[in-house]
């Protein structure tokens, strides 16, 4: 009787296992669907040292709001800076002794270029040889012994002498010999662009031997429809993208008139070439800054965009160090920068070069990812 009484408590004991084992799975799945968008996050993340970035050629930039005022594009052609170009010339009839310098090299101020002879100049040497001695027996008599007259003679006859030797490319004192030669030096830094001459041969006056550019600072001549010209203002920012490397630069000064072969307007251009990546007759890409106004705005290089998954994103790293896809939405493009209107906002960090190298190592561990499933 006793048994009889606990067999309808079976039912509802095999009800309570049922609800407990349901309760302990319900309890165990959140923690293998976190691991899961864990590992889903981890896939669309890149983690890369400074090293790593440099080696890759990716560049991050901490993003700012500027005005995304209008862009002018032209193509530009490099140009020798004048202010920084001397040609190299004897000022007497000379015949050339030796060479110093060729074609190419880059020479500092005061360097040996060539070495000349010339019977103008040796008159000259001789000439001030004499000068300088009756300057220093007039000067060590004094004027108890002297007239005043004589001395001033000498003074003069001395200085004349010096600058006519300076003029031919002599020192200011005489030299041990007056044989004629002379060294012609570098006046300034630069690059030998141009070398027009042999050993042996006469050089009149005024011939080039030499053109010595100082390359530090080049300019660049943009051309622009004539209708464009109101819009450029001397001072304002240029950028020039040589062989994908962007320069920083400044208009100098718009021309006023129209080239009749082209009709087009020449914007002259500075740029700073301290990494020697210009060079007369170079063509080159030129972005113009205009005086049109613009709203500000987050905008970033075009090559930093790329599609992934159907979408334009660009990377960026995130809080933990690592870089991630960031799906932007695009508004207008200015020169070579593309405005973000939503995606991106001031101060995150984003792969501004080297986007595509990114994306090729994201897909790379995606791809590794999947096959250790």
């Amino acid at each position: 009787m006793r048994l009889h009484s606990m067999e309808p408590n079976r039912p509802l004991l095999l009800t309570l296992m049922i609800v407990f084992a349901l309760t302990a799975c319900s309890k165990s799945e959140p923690p293998a669907e976190h691991e899961e968008e864990e590992s889903e996050a981890q896939a669309n993340t890149l983690r890369m040292d400074d090293n790593a970035l440099r080696a890759a050629g990716i560049r991050i930039e901490r993003l700012a709001a500027s005005n995304a005022g209008e862009q002018l594009r032209a193509p530009g052609e490099v140009l020798d800076n004048a202010y920084g170009t001397t040609l190299i010339t004897p000022q007497v009839d000379a015949l050339v002794i030796s060479r110093h310098a060729k074609l190419g090299d880059e020479v500092r101020a005061g360097t040996p270029l060539v070495t000349l002879t010339s019977v103008t100049v040796s008159d000259a040497q001789a000439e001030l040889r004499i000068a300088e001695q009756e300057w220093r027996r007039v000067e060590a008599l004094g004027r108890d012994a002297v007239a005043g007259r004589r001395i001033t003679e000498a003074k003069v006859a001395v200085d004349r002498a010096r600058a006519k030797a300076q003029a031919y490319g002599l020192p200011g004192t005489a030299t041990g010999n007056v044989a004629g030669r002379f060294t012609l030096t570098a006046p300034h830094a630069g690059r030998i662009t141009e070398d027009d001459f042999v050993v042996g041969e006469r050089i009149e006056p005024g011939r080039t031997l030499y053109r010595l550019v100082d390359e530090s600072i080049v300019w660049v001549d943009a051309k622009l429809p004539p209708g464009s010209m109101p819009r450029v203002t001397p001072g304002s920012a240029v950028t020039i993208v040589v062989d994908g490397k962007r320069i920083s630069g400044k208009v100098l000064r718009a021309a006023h008139r129209t080239q009749e072969a082209t009709r087009n307007a020449v914007v002259r251009i500075e740029a700073p070439n301290s990494e020697d990546l210009l060079h007369g007759g170079d063509f080159v890409d030129v972005y113009l800054q205009s005086g049109v106004a613009g709203r500000n705005a987050i905008s970033v290089p075009t090559d930093a965009l790329v599609q992934l998954g159907g979408e334009t994103v660009a990377f960026r790293r995130n809080a933990r160090g690592a870089i991630e896809s960031a799906p932007v939405r695009t508004g207008e493009v200015i020169g070579d920068h593309t405005v973000i209107e939503e995606g991106l906002k001031a101060g995150d960090q984003v792969v501004v070069a080297g986007a595509f190298a990114v994306k090729s190592q994201l897909l790379k561990s995606q791809l590794g990812e999947g096959h250790g499933h």
